[in-house]
């Protein structure tokens, strides 16, 4: 692999993220990885890493564990899993990028200013499940499980610690789930395995890193930072999806 040190480093840069915020490794890996893997193999080698990271993390950054709030996001999560892997195959190099990019650029802002949007007092569960619908769909697509879950803790007002709590039993639940269904139907090749026994090295210390970072630093202001490279990276992975239909 001639670019090899990009998947390192991506790899580097989402186990950190995964460390210090519980949810993002799919998210931060892609936007390295795309540019130089096929999107099938990028998104079964993000989902074999976040599910590296959320392992590490189940041990580093304990949180306690509460199933009534976090039953419907896994059973919405398990729902929308299919259809997420379903759609992988279908996607191509371009509009790959494409779609990924306008996430990132939408979701990553909405995120960041999370704090500033008006907190949602009433959540019903069935909005959880549906919640957790979408995540497995991202989920399904390459390990992005986490990111609209995030999202709507924080607007429902759920603390740091209980959000983590959700988070990382979610996440993990439905990464282990989304690797068994990969590799019971080819996506994870030999290649791939190859390629993340080079790259697991690389996750694990990011993301011990990051762990120490959570516990003590302020998550919010390390989340700003991650959350404006991500939509930087949004913001070139639509400019090298649009570009050659703009020069053609």
């Amino acid at each position: 692999m001639d670019a090899w040190w990009i998947v390192v480093l991506g790899a580097m840069a989402a186990g950190l993220v995964q460390g210090i915020a519980g949810f993002g490794f799919g998210m931060v890996a892609m936007s390295f990885w795309v540019w130089i893997l096929e999107p099938q193999a990028a998104a079964a080698l993000a989902v074999l890493g976040a599910v590296q990271g959320q392992l590490i993390a189940a041990v580093t950054v304990r949180r306690g564990f509460n199933a009534c709030a976090l039953a419907p996001f896994i059973l919405g999560g398990l729902l929308g899993l299919p259809l997420g892997i379903y759609l992988l195959p279908q996607l191509d190099m371009q509009w790959f990028k494409l779609l990924l990019g306008m996430f990132l650029v939408v979701v990553c802002p909405l995120m960041m200013f999370s704090a500033l949007l008006p907190r949602i007092a009433y959540r019903p569960r069935w909005a959880d499940a549906l919640v957790g619908l979408f995540g497995g769909v991202m989920g399904g697509l390459g390990g992005m499980t986490g990111v609209l879950p995030s999202l709507w803790c924080t607007l429902t007002g759920m603390e740091k610690d209980a959000q983590r709590a959700v988070l990382q039993n979610f996440n993990l639940s439905l990464l282990l789930v989304t690797t068994a269904s990969y590799i019971a139907t080819g996506l994870v090749t030999a290649e791939v395995w190859l390629t993340y026994a080079m790259v697991a090295p690389a996750i694990l210390i990011p993301s011990l890193m990051g762990g120490k970072l959570y516990k003590g630093l302020s998550e919010r202001r390390f989340k700003q930072c991650v959350l404006g490279l991500l939509t930087a990276s949004g913001i070139t992975m639509l400019i090298a999806a649009v570009w050659p239909l703009l020069v053609h």
